[in-house]
């Protein structure tokens, strides 16, 4: 467990105060931070969050190299699997009482007197999150920095219990033989010989174009069919209609174009997804006033037929085609 301690250089004399306040409120309360890093569902796109302490070194290594020099600060050349930091907590709660649920949302502001590193990482498979009195609780905005306060406030929400699910904390929690999804996204993230193709809502963080994700309105997955077919095992197997919108970014017209066709011959060759409309290419506008620009984004919709069993078939040939490539090397040192 590694501590993360006060700094050796002097604070002002309004930070020192604001300090002692801080560590008087808190209690010199310590809160500890587990890592957990970021596991993505190879069947469809479904992401998960592991407890590093379920990892061995290697594999949070193989994530976390590229952010090697931030975490030399700490003196390792992996990020450590526990912290702890001295702060205060300040919390509150709303109770919403919604169609499908009942459940309360934790508000929470950390402050701590010095800057937490690990918070700042670029690097988005690595997340560190807190327990306090028996919640865990994680972080989405660092903000309200004054230097001459020297004070680092950290804003986010207890996990939902919703979302407790995706937080990994025994290896019997996931399972990576299951789809999660019930529509067709598994085929379409297949047909990624452009660019890569992520699940809407799942785009990992900061991504250079180009890439594209793919949406499926929930009420947009419809029956074709009367009743499903059972076959002897009783799983049924049904024909429905998606309506699918793929958004491009950092895409050309001649790209785009080629993508279309390929989805359309993609659709005469297997016979996987019939398409029920003509898609067109569509531009979008996304701005930045800082630079006076817009991003190179497109969208493409397409309402498709499929048999549901046909995705999760697709989505288990993916696992059965899967290799790798050993490559000797030297272990990386972990000091």
């Amino acid at each position: 467990m590694a501590t993360v301690g006060e700094t050796s250089t002097a604070k002002p004399q309004l930070a020192a105060g604001l300090t002692e306040g801080i560590q008087t409120l808190a209690n010199n309360e310590l809160v500890t931070f587990t890592l957990y890093v970021r596991v993505v569902l190879p069947l469809d796109g479904y992401v998960y969050w592991v407890n590093a302490h379920l990892l061995n070194d290697s594999a949070i290594y193989n994530v976390a190299i590229l952010n090697v020099a931030e975490y030399n600060v700490l003196g390792n050349k992996i990020p450590p699997k526990t912290i702890t930091v001295n702060g205060s907590f300040h919390y509150s709660a709303e109770l919403h009482q919604l169609e499908e649920r009942t459940t309360a949302y934790n508000h929470v502001v950390f402050t701590s007197p010095q800057l937490i590193q690990d918070f700042n990482l670029t690097n988005p498979h690595l997340l560190y999150i807190a327990t306090y009195e028996q919640n865990q609780f994680a972080f989405s905005r660092h903000d309200n920095y004054f230097k001459q306060a020297d004070l680092y406030h950290y804003r986010g929400d207890a996990v939902y219990s919703i979302m407790q699910t995706q937080l990994i904390n025994t290896s019997t929690d996931i399972n990576y033989d299951d789809l999660v999804v019930s529509n067709s996204l598994p085929i379409w993230l297949t047909l990624n010989e452009y660019f890569p193709m992520y699940p809407s809502y799942l785009v990992p963080q900061n991504l250079k174009p180009p890439f594209a994700s793919v949406d499926i309105e929930p009420r947009d997955t419809t029956a074709l069919q009367a009743f499903p077919l059972l076959d002897i095992n009783s799983t049924p197997n049904q024909l429905v209609h998606d309506k699918v919108k793929i958004t491009m970014f950092g895409i050309k017209n001649h790209n785009a174009l080629n993508f279309a066709n390929y989805v359309f011959q993609y659709s005469i060759n297997t016979d996987n997804i019939g398409l029920m409309n003509m898609p067109v290419i569509q531009d979008e506008h996304h701005t930045q006033p800082e630079l006076g620009v817009i991003a190179m984004k497109k969208t493409i919709t397409f309402e498709v037929s499929y048999y549901q069993t046909t995705a999760n078939d697709i989505a288990r040939k993916i696992i059965e085609s899967a290799f790798i490539t050993l490559t000797p090397s030297n272990t990386p040192e972990l000091v």
